[in-house]
């Protein structure tokens, strides 16, 4: 973890390979930075950024998918989904 800022903000880096598979190497790591802020009492928006894909080795696999719609798009609104149903 790089940082840790409760409730507002967290940011990690993500050493995982174009085969979606563990690099040990701290230089390939992306970074992903999520944060979290109030709308209202009942709604709390969460923005994710996920940067330094250039260091993926053999990530273009993973950029596809990010930005094809995939990846923290798709789990972010299918935690929305989940979270909705409950209430």
């Amino acid at each position: 973890m790089l940082v840790w800022e409760p409730p507002h903000r967290v940011l990690f880096t993500w050493q995982i390979n174009g085969s979606f598979q563990f690099d040990l190497d701290p230089a390939h790591a992306s970074e992903i930075e999520v944060r979290f802020r109030s709308e209202g009492p009942d709604e709390t928006v969460v923005d994710v950024e996920h940067r330094h894909l250039d260091r993926l080795v053999g990530g273009g696999t993973v950029r596809a998918t990010i930005e094809g719609g995939g990846g923290w798009a798709l789990l972010i609104d299918g935690y929305a989904n989940s979270v909705g149903e409950q209430r």
